[in-house]
């Protein structure tokens, strides 16, 4: 077959990902070859039958790219066929995602109660080649199971975060789908999944109109098809409403001018264009076909075509639009999805812009079979200047409205109302104050500029939040604390939706606000989609920390960590108020992040102490993590418990020009590594370290031998101090110092014991923790009765009586010791609740153990309650089982 050898030869000469599936996949092609391109479809996704879940649909992704890559090179498939068997296998993946994420909670109960919507091109059969997807998950909780005493809000939750994990987080085999769960129903407040009455009652009375246009191409994909379809048809009303609707034009006209503006980078045809956005590009095919729709599809429903050329045939058919205008968007449109189709395959990112770089477009042209990128330009742009004139009829006509705040006291105050402030004159005063050029941040025109374009929809923002005069006070400290609020207007100009998310940020979180306020830079951080991903792993931390420091000394190289941890945990404090990931997740990101800034900075230490000093022969040091951070798992305000060590002989000398003994060289070695990590410099503080839990506590010295660790918690160390040492990780140091380091924990822990004399030791230290630190109210979930340290006093007691179940992860403990027989199975949940409430509630209350009020809906929705009067319910069980469960075990000590 000619022009499949032609494909094969372009794939592998300008697709690096074409070309590696290729490689891996040589079968595939074969049956290509051989049987044509519906037999290897086929085929691609038939294998391999036998791996686990998330692995199979990895790789059936990658064989379904290849072949549909390979069919679309050869014009074996036109875009159609491309985009139709994309989305069928979207839309299968989705289907077998959410099956593994049910069996493996319910083992033997048929998938129910879940429905998957799909929208944009994903819900019209016209899925991109490399595209995210962008559901919305409903769920029925009369037909959800769930176990126990879980909520069917809950199950249907883990149910969710499960199959989107199985979907989207890369392996070694890659990913199936990015999932965008942002269209869904008032994202910033709602969970990723809906009851589906709340979702219908959302879209009959509080919706917007682009919800209105989003659902245009919206259909039940996968899960429960029969539950997605009747939640459809209780929305048609509010999609295809009867009378002629014009407000649909102008919110669309709207969106349009917008994305014009904010991506106005890529708007001028030639290299950069961006196919996807540009004036005259994709999306103003789909719009201007959308708008004819909304106006006319409520009386006419031949019209509610979801694909964007069967829907521009329809509206010719109709007399709506000219034959010669459709004609010219469809011939458009065939080409820019085509070409987007190339630039995707290169590297398999979804990307949408022509390459600046010439090389590259060059090799895009080529992937295509054009000479080179002067010819692609050639094709594309007739395409792009006609499409552009005729979108440009549907929203000439306003294009000098006023989208400004009006000047004029009265004027204001009206549009503020419709906005939705319903006391307008604070908000009045303090849009007076940004204009009259009193703010040294604002007295640049530039600056002044990018307020004017950015106060419409940052209001309308505001007016949303739960308090809008507190955000409102909240970002004129974070504009009156900047040199210059020139960037961040800009930013917040060009990106629609970072305003919603900048807002959240200032009337939940003030911890995430002051960091705002003194370092604005984090919010750009926020640009790039990934920077809200959980963190790698720890040595992909430290690389990336390491790549991006370009300092010379151990004072750049502070700022630089400094600032690269700043960052993490601004994104990790985000995620939480976005509640797209569970906080339990994001206190396992923290953790990983410290754990990266100690082997960074320890590495800062050490090399520059021993520029002065030279190094002990035979030693090294070795830092043993204690506490939550040993535990893995750190809030937004945690501080690190850290023993410093080192291995070796104490009495050996160091080899530097200024020799020290080993005790005094790793004493003061441990005092260096301290500072890098607390000391606060230009780019502010770190971590707070606590070196109190070392052999003799503070009468000791900072560091200590491994020999003298391993005696002394053998010979003399307290029963408290055997508490902790369960939650002991080596953090930093070689393999071979951190599996001896690790040993003597083992044996510590491992050593007999009197079960009474620990366990009356554990009740009166419990006691004593009681008198000097009593808990600040019932939602102090670590001191109150039936709290975290009753728990955490529960486990390693029971972890030291019976030698089992040791794991610095406190959950992970848990398990084994309930697995074991040894605790109570209602614990398991009753930790991760507490859990998730203490990390929450560190972010959003960092002052007190209650949010306040207009907070609570939020730390609810984190935690995974409907409400806060569901969360405070759950929290009390919770609070009842752990104390229970304590209090057995301390009547124990008095017998």
């Amino acid at each position: 077959m000619i022009a499949l050898t032609d494909a094969v030869a372009r794939a592998r000469a300008h697709s690096p990902f074409l070309a590696r599936q290729i490689d891996t996949f040589p079968d595939l092609v074969a049956r290509l070859d051989a049987d044509g391109a519906q037999p290897a479809w086929e085929a691609a996704l038939a294998a391999p039958g036998n791996e686990p879940a998330d692995r199979r649909l990895r790789l059936r992704r990658r064989g379904a790219a290849l072949v549909a890559g390979l069919a679309d090179l050869a014009a074996l498939w036109d875009l159609d066929a491309v985009t139709r068997h994309l989305s069928d296998f979207a839309d299968a993946a989705v289907d077998a995602a959410l099956a593994a994420a049910f069996a493996e909670r319910y083992p033997g109960e048929a998938p129910r109660g879940i429905a998957v919507i799909a929208l944009g091109k994903h819900g019209s059969h016209e899925l991109n080649y490399s595209s995210d997807i962008d559901p919305i998950l409903i769920f029925d909780p009369e037909t959800m199971p769930h176990n126990g005493r879980e909520e069917p809000q809950e199950a249907a939750l883990r149910v969710a975060r499960r199959m989107v994990a199985l979907l989207s987080e890369r392996t070694a085999d890659g990913y199936v789908f990015r999932v965008d769960l942002r269209l869904r129903p008032s994202p910033e407040v709602s969970p990723i999944i809906l009851p589906v009455d709340a979702a219908i009652s959302y879209y009959e009375s509080a919706a917007v109109g682009w919800e209105q246009a989003a659902f245009v191409r919206a259909r039940a994909a996968a899960g429960d098809i029969d539950l997605g379809r009747a939640f459809l048809a209780a929305i048609r009303p509010f999609v295809w409403r009867r009378s002629l609707d014009f407000g649909a034009i102008r919110a669309i006209s709207d969106v349009s001018r917008r994305i014009r503006a904010h991506y106005a980078s890529g708007q001028r045809f030639g290299p950069g264009y961006d196919l996807k956005r540009g004036r005259g590009g994709i999306r103003e095919v789909e719009f201007f076909a959308q708008a004819h729709q909304l106006i006319h599809g409520g009386r006419n429903p031949a019209l509610r075509a979801p694909a964007t050329r069967d829907a521009l045939r329809v509206l010719s058919e109709a007399g709506v639009i000219a034959p010669e205008t459709v004609a010219a968007l469809d011939a458009a449109y065939v080409t820019f999805r085509t070409i987007e189709h190339r630039l995707q395959m290169v590297d398999d990112r979804q990307t949408h812009s022509l390459p600046g770089d010439p090389a590259a477009m060059d090799n895009v042209a080529r992937l295509h079979g054009l000479a080179d990128g002067e010819a692609l330009l050639a094709m594309l742009r007739p395409h792009v200047e006609a499409t552009g004139r005729t979108f440009d009829t549907l929203v000439g006509e306003e294009e000098g409205a006023d989208v400004h705040l009006p000047d004029e006291e009265r004027a204001l105050a009206l549009r503020l109302r419709d906005i939705g402030i319903e006391e307008p004159a604070p908000f009045i005063q303090q849009i007076a104050r940004w204009r009259d050029g009193s703010l040294r941040p604002l007295r640049s025109t530039a600056a002044r500029e990018a307020l004017e374009d950015l106060l419409p929809e940052l209001i309308r923002e505001i007016a949303r939040a739960p308090a809008p005069l507190t955000a409102l006070h909240k970002l004129d400290q974070v504009i009156s604390g900047l040199p210059s609020a020139v960037n961040l207007l800009r930013l917040l100009v060009a990106r629609p939706g970072l305003a919603e998310l900048l807002v959240l940020i200032l009337a939940h979180a003030p911890v995430l606000a002051d960091a705002l306020g003194r370092r604005p830079a984090l919010f750009d951080g926020l640009i790039d989609q990934s920077a809200l991903d959980l963190p790698p792993d720890v040595p992909a931390l430290v690389a990336d920390m390491k790549r991006r420091d370009t300092s010379e000394d151990l004072q750049g190289r502070l700022d630089h960590v400094r600032h690269a941890v700043g960052e993490r945990r601004f994104a990790l404090g985000v995620q939480i108020l976005s509640r797209e990931v569970d906080p339990i997740a994001v206190g396992q990101g923290y953790a990983r992040v410290a754990e990266a800034a100690v082997e960074v900075l320890a590495q800062a230490a050490i090399a520059e102490f021993e520029d002065a000093h030279g190094q002990v022969p035979g030693s090294e040091l070795v830092i043993l993590a204690l506490g939550r951070f040993g535990g893995g798992l750190l809030t937004h305000a945690s501080d690190l418990d850290l023993i410093f060590l080192f291995t070796g002989d104490y009495a050996t000398e160091s080899t530097g020009r200024r020799p020290l003994g080993g005790t005094l060289y790793f004493n003061r070695l441990a005092t260096r590594v301290i500072n890098a990590l607390s000391v606060p410099t230009a780019a502010g503080a770190l971590y707070e370290v606590d070196t109190r839990l070392r052999p003799s506590g503070n009468q000791g010295p900072l560091a200590v031998s491994l020999e003298s660790f391993a005696r002394y918690q053998a010979e003399s160390a307290w029963t408290w101090e055997h508490l902790a040492l369960c939650r002991a990780r080596p953090v930093f140091g070689s393999a071979a110092a951190r599996a001896e380091l690790q040993g003597i924990v083992d044996a510590a822990l491992r050593q007999p014991r009197d079960p009474e004399a620990l366990l009356r030791d554990a009740v009166k230290m419990r006691g004593d923790i009681a008198t000097h630190k009593p808990p600040a109210g019932p939602l102090d979930v670590k001191l109150a009765p039936g709290g975290l340290i009753d728990l955490e006093f529960l486990i390693h007691v029971t972890q030291l009586t019976h030698r089992t179940g040791f794991s610095p992860n406190l959950a992970l403990a848990l398990e084994q010791l309930v697995e074991a027989g040894l605790l109570d199975p209602a614990l398991r949940d009753a930790h991760a609740l507490l859990t998730r409430y203490l990390i929450v509630s560190r972010l959003v209350t960092p002052q007190s153990s209650e949010p306040a009020e207009e907070s609570r809906w939020l730390v609810a929705k984190a935690c995974g309650a409907l409400d806060w009067e569901g969360l405070l319910a759950r929290i009390e069980d919770a609070r009842q089982v752990i104390g229970a469960s304590w209090r057995v075990m301390a009547e124990g000590a008095k017998t």
